[in-house]
């Protein structure tokens, strides 16, 4: 017997068995590709960790060129001599703490709850890094990146990056032009953790004045730029006791 494909019950029946199959076909790939996935992810945090660093395959004044993924995990283990994981008073050892979500981390703290805080100490060319992660909003959606500090709290690199700013504008933020203007800014305002504010018109456009925690914002990025300086503060509260104990000026 012929089926009527006109009528409204086929196209019920056709539609949900279609939902069935692409959705069986989907969960079997996730599946298959987790392990993947997971690889990549993991790479891509090493790569950020680093890149704040200044740790990178740079070629030029305005590439934003990563370790590649082949050799990441060596470079990563070269140059990153300890993790650690600050829980409230304890700070404990923990070679995986760079795969800490951050996000559910701040979640915690904004609950009154106790977080987890990874914290990455590295050293290049005799110099020691503090490279710390962070996580916030901008206009569309995430933003987060990693900040290097030293023992005097001056900014050794960032690396910044986003998951829906609008294409020109916010999500330039991950442009070497923006990212390398906070190398050399104090995050201190004489005792007090004041962080970098992101600073419309701020009179500094080749950001020579390293000593007023301001650089130059995105033009038409408003929203965004308030989300960085936001997200830098936010992480220095959060992290402040402890680098209370490293600071050395």
């Amino acid at each position: 017997m012929a089926i009527n494909t006109d009528k409204n019950v086929y196209t019920v029946v056709f539609a949900s068995v279609m939902v069935i199959v692409v959705g069986s076909i989907l969960a079997f790939l996730a599946t298959g590709l987790s392990g993947r996935i997971n690889e990549n992810m993991r790479f891509e945090k090493q790569q950020n960790i680093l890149y704040a660093m200044g740790i990178n395959d740079n070629v030029d004044e305005g590439s934003v060129n990563f370790v590649p993924t082949d050799i990441v995990e060596d470079k990563f283990s070269q140059y990153i001599t300890e993790q650690i994981i600050i829980k409230g008073d304890q700070i404990v050892d923990n070679d995986e703490a760079y795969l800490i979500d951050m996000k559910k981390q701040l979640a915690l703290a904004k609950k009154g709850e106790t977080p987890e805080l990874p914290l990455f100490i590295g050293e290049k060319d005799g110099k020691k890094f503090y490279v710390i992660p962070m996580y916030g909003k901008g206009l569309w959606d995430d933003i987060w990146g990693y900040i290097a500090l030293d023992d005097k709290m001056i900014v050794q690199g960032v690396f910044f990056d986003h998951k829906g700013e609008t294409p020109g504008l916010g999500a330039n933020i991950n442009q070497r032009y923006f990212m390398d203007d906070f190398t050399g800014e104090s995050i201190m305002a004489g005792t007090r953790y004041a962080g970098i504010n992101v600073a419309k018109g701020n009179n500094d456009p080749l950001n020579n004045d390293k000593e007023d925690n301001e650089v130059d914002a995105l033009a038409g990025a408003t929203i965004t730029g308030n989300g960085v300086s936001a997200m830098i503060k936010e992480t220095l509260n959060l992290y402040k006791d402890y680098l209370k104990t490293i600071r050395t000026n």
